[in-house]
């Protein structure tokens, strides 16, 4: 593919131009929102009939507690909003153990097992995103809190695609904190070298568009895919996409 050198110009920001874009992974450039929602649902409703935990676990509660967060935060988050706490464990917990990594790896191996059992396909106005701005030589990176991303990526066929990925493996491995703090991405763009003003954060999680507002990024963009537009814009959404094709500048 030939490649020319040109700003990024979004037809929803017609004044501005950009030069980098920061995806968060799951529900941005795959449906693998829908299989982590799946794993979160069956692990949790099995977690909380089998201590008796009520109110029993809803999509709400991963919209409010789960999406987007490391996957112990969430884990974390969800019991408290029940009261529960736990031992914060070892992540190499045995799934089963009572504790949060023990919990949240119990999520993690159910998560695998629909991902080997169903794979992923991305989103078509994702990848058509992706080629436009590899046509004009947009830098890109991966920003996701899942330690699934490499995989993930890997299975939608779009590995080869991201020149950096900051996957929750890595965050933890540096000591870097995850969303809603922005660390993540700015770190990211600073891989990149691109200063965070020109560089655009793509999410569909309440807990990313806030770490892409806290972090002063050039614009932030919230994908629509259940969480809200209302609330992804109170939550720091500068603009709202149902699907990313709507960034292609024509």
């Amino acid at each position: 593919m030939t490649t020319e050198t040109s700003p990024w110009r979004i037809p929803l920001a017609p004044d501005a131009s950009f030069g980098a874009a920061l995806f968060d992974l799951d529900g941005v450039l795959t449906p693998t929102a829908d299989v982590h929602m799946a794993a979160w649902w069956r692990m949790f409703t099995d977690y909380f009939d089998a201590h008796g935990i009520t109110p029993a676990y809803t999509d709400a509660d991963y919209f409010a507690h789960v999406d987007g967060k490391p996957r112990y935060d969430g884990v974390r988050a969800c019991l408290a909003s029940r009261g529960v706490t736990l031992p914060e464990g070892s992540p190499d917990d045995a799934p089963g153990t009572e504790t949060i990594c023990g919990v949240g790896n119990t999520k993690n191996e159910a998560f695998s097992a629909i991902l080997r059992d169903e794979g992923v396909t991305p989103y078509p106005g994702s990848v058509a995103l992706i080629d436009h701005l590899e046509e004009i030589g947009c830098p890109m990176a991966v920003v996701s809190s899942s330690r699934n991303a490499p995989a993930v990526l890997a299975a939608a066929g779009l590995a080869h695609r991201f020149e950096v990925v900051v996957d929750g493996q890595l965050a933890a491995d540096h000591g870097i904190a995850g969303k809603p703090a922005p660390d993540t991405y700015l770190y990211a763009a600073e891989l990149l070298g691109v200063p965070r003003e020109a560089a655009v954060v793509v999410e569909d999680a309440m807990s990313g568009v806030a770490a892409g507002k806290a972090g002063g990024f050039g614009l932030v963009v919230g994908v629509d895919r259940g969480a809200g537009a209302e609330e992804l814009l109170e939550g720091g959404a500068d603009v709202i996409v149902t699907d990313l094709a709507e960034l292609v500048a024509r």
